[in-house]
């Protein structure tokens, strides 16, 4: 029987190629996502991942197809930028709604199907930036960085079980992320740095990897057999050197070399 897969936030980038390659590979993949890409040969159901019934609509759609759920990779997702001090409440609840909240009740859903058969994978999409305060990318670093340490936590809970969990820390990707980013106001005292900062950000995103190639990766990780590590990271070989050099040198040595590279 083919292995069913559920991804969130398939309309576009990196889990659109997902969904396509894991399909092709022969995989019976599911799609949640607000709305539907025209170039998806797999499922889609159009879900938006922050509503509770919607999911819950979701997952029954899936089962009453399917006696199980194989892996579930929680992708959906959302930038922010600006500075710390000018986001809004709004603006930081609407982020950590979609990166923390919305892929926590996604697991609730798929742990007590995974465990009536006690296996089942879980990949949440983090980022390299969740290890590193990024200027003018505090919220967004802070979300991945909590989606880290929720699935460390859930590791211990679910040691006992053949359920396995990780994250999968990534680099730039070359998607359109930048569409579609919340950007908060910027203050007066803040519009020279944040505009040399955005110009880079945009390039190392524009410049990024393409999304096509974690595909085979991904599916590397949901087939082996030995067991997942917490983390892994996959980006261009000086993102994945960063978070080392961190642990390495001072703190305030790696902040100016950060600032440095961001353009201040």
């Amino acid at each position: 029987m083919s292995k069913t897969i559920i991804i969130t936030g398939t309309s576009s980038g990196v889990g659109l190629a997902l969904g396509n390659y894991l399909y092709e590979k022969g995989y019976n993949v599911y799609g949640l996502s607000r709305s539907v890409p025209t170039n998806a040969n797999f499922s889609t159901i159009p879900t938006d991942i922050t509503h509770e019934k919607e999911v819950d609509d979701a997952i029954d759609q899936i089962l009453a197809k399917n006696s199980k759920i194989d892996l579930l990779i929680n992708n959906a997702g959302r930038g922010m930028v600006g500075p710390v001090e000018n986001a809004t409440k709004n603006e930081i609840l609407n982020l950590f709604t979609l990166n923390i909240a919305a892929p926590t009740y996604l697991i609730s859903k798929v742990l007590p199907i995974m465990r009536k058969v006690n296996k089942g994978k879980i990949f949440n999409i983090s980022s390299i930036g969740s290890e590193i305060g990024l200027p003018f990318r505090g919220f967004y670093s802070g979300s991945k960085s909590a989606l880290d340490m929720i699935t460390e936590s859930l590791r211990y809970e679910l040691k006992n079980t053949d359920i396995e969990v990780c994250t999968i820390n990534l680099g730039d990707i070359r998607t359109d992320i930048a569409d579609h980013r919340i950007k908060s106001s910027i203050s007066n005292v803040y519009i020279k740095d944040f505009e040399k900062v955005y110009t880079h950000m945009n390039n190392d995103v524009n410049n990024g990897l393409a999304p096509d190639i974690i595909a085979p990766f991904i599916e590397k990780l949901f087939t082996q057999e030995k067991k997942l590590k917490p983390h892994y990271y996959f980006g261009t070989a000086i993102q994945k050197l960063s978070r080392w050099v961190k642990l390495m040198i001072p703190q305030t040595w790696f902040e100016k070399i950060i600032a440095k590279y961001s353009g201040l």
